[in-house]
């Protein structure tokens, strides 16, 4: 059996309960070295063989496991974050598939969750954003078209954008291109949740800047989008005027106020 588990953004105690217990549990540990926190591996049996995926290929990584079910072990394969998000488990889970190798899948807490943790942001406010963009800038992987930044920068949603650190001038372009202003507040986030973890907060204009002058190239996320400061509508799942299946809105309502104004401390 193939188990795909979520690692999480990097912290070792936000593995799901599941993921660890697998970890414990397993025969080959194949994870992604250059991502996963190799603390992680401290769940692992002494006699566990560990293999990183760093220097491996697709080939590589699906010889391991088949060799691992033919000795009757139990594989897992940990991929930073959630598996789902820039995993490429697709292409594993196909070959297995045609292999009849039996395979499921551990979600994780993804990095674009630690990262809203780390600067204390909702993602969604009401009159604000109630949309997020999970996406990534065009390098040497092609984005297909209709779905490069300045396209989804019209939308004016809050963006969290991945495997971008090192291509911010141009990522700075391409976010006020498709509509964002230049004072647009943006953050850039490294290590999410790690015990280096570092917040840098920015605007769109000064992105590019603010990566260059504390050397971010790499692990690193972006948000981008008013959600991380400013006025916002109160939400009306606990405004007291509104109705809903499980309260009735209070009879005298005209003393709350609507809207907040959040602490500009990102």
């Amino acid at each position: 059996m193939i188990h795909f588990v979520g690692a999480g953004p990097g912290a070792v105690d936000l593995i799901t309960v599941r993921g660890k217990t697998l970890l414990e549990q397993a025969d080959q540990i194949i994870y992604a070295g250059s991502l996963v926190n190799p603390e992680l591996l401290s769940y692992a049996k002494k006699d566990c063989v560990i293999l990183d995926s760093a220097s491996m290929t697709l080939e590589d990584v699906i010889a391991a496991m088949e060799t691992a079910e033919k000795l009757g072990w139990m594989t897992v394969r940990l991929h930073t974050g959630d598996p789902s998000v820039y995993g490429a488990i697709r292409e594993q889970m196909d070959i297995l598939a045609e292999k009849n190798i039996a395979y499921d899948v551990v979600p994780g807490v993804s990095s674009f969750c630690g990262a809203a943790a780390a600067l204390k942001a909702e993602y969604t406010l009401p009159s604000i954003s109630q949309s997020v963009i999970i996406t990534r800038m065009e390098g040497r992987t092609p984005v297909p078209d209709g779905q490069k930044i300045a396209d989804y920068a019209a939308h004016q949603a809050t963006m969290v954008i991945f495997l971008s650190a090192s291509l911010t001038e141009g990522l700075q372009k391409e976010l006020m291109d498709g509509g964002y202003d230049s004072d647009t507040p943006a953050a850039i986030v490294y290590k999410a949740s790690w015990p280096d973890e570092k917040i840098y907060p920015c605007t769109v204009a000064t992105l590019a800047e603010t990566a260059r002058q504390n050397g971010i190239s790499k692990t690193a996320l972006i948000v981008v989008g008013k959600v991380l400061e400013g006025p916002y509508d109160r939400s009306l799942l606990y405004h007291p005027a509104f109705t809903h299946a499980c309260r009735k809105a209070e009879p005298d309502t005209q003393q709350y106020g609507d809207h907040f104004k959040t602490d500009d401390h990102r």
